[in-house]
């Protein structure tokens, strides 16, 4: 939105993700495909219509305690690549989940999303993996591009995402993205930093608000 419309665009608030205007070498389900090869990966399992879900959809609640957990700063997820992908399927290779409450995530909160999820099943938000490919063509004319809008990062210090991705993806972002407002990795949060850490994100998100939009465009 921030590239194709930014007319329309005020200001752009990421989460987790760095934002990375480099286009990949290959397509992204044959990157995935590569890696699954070595060891189990979500984004190659997800690719594949049905399976996951007749894996994930009877045990919602169960596999979004179990992935929230994982993905947060109180465990390392990639220690789930020591499985291999072959004979694999996602709960195989998630830890289990400490026994709710969380400080973050309450009993309610997470009743709440295993019956919307069970209502509906995955293959929605799945789907968005299986448009990788898809969304990668399209994209392709925004290669290199700068964005040029105010824009704030906040992300976990412990998010597999910012490992994974590497201290040259937050340098890349910062030449790529000229009003970058702040860049912020929250120590002790993984990659639901909004929910670990929501006091804290909610106060970048005012303030940065106030920046985007002085009190005098409302008077």
């Amino acid at each position: 939105m921030a590239l194709r419309h930014t007319d329309r665009v005020a200001g752009l608030v990421l989460l987790a993700v760095p934002y990375a205007p480099d286009r990949l070498p290959a397509r992204p389900t044959e990157l995935y495909a590569a890696m699954a090869r070595k060891h189990f990966l979500h984004l190659h399992y997800f690719q594949q219509p049905g399976v996951a879900e007749a894996e994930l959809d009877p045990r919602a609640a169960e596999f979004l305690a179990r992935v929230f957990f994982a993905l947060s700063g109180e465990y390392r997820y990639l220690d789930i690549w020591s499985h291999p992908s072959e004979g694999h399927g996602y709960l195989d290779v998630l830890p289990a989940a400490p026994e709710l409450p969380w400080d973050w995530l309450s009993v309610a909160e997470l009743a709440h999303y295993a019956d919307e999820f069970s209502r509906t099943g995955f293959g929605g938000g799945l789907s968005w993996y299986r448009a990788y490919d898809a969304n990668w063509e399209a994209s392709a004319h925004h290669a290199g591009v700068d964005i040029e809008v105010p824009t704030l990062f906040v992300a976990g210090a412990s998010d597999p995402v910012i490992t994974m991705s590497g201290p040259h993806a937050l340098e890349r972002m910062r030449q790529t993205v000229p009003d970058l407002r702040g860049l912020h990795l929250l120590d002790g949060a993984g990659h639901f930093v909004q929910m670990e850490r929501r006091r804290e994100v909610d106060d970048l998100l005012l303030d940065f608000v106030a920046d985007v939009y002085p009190r005098k465009r409302f008077e």
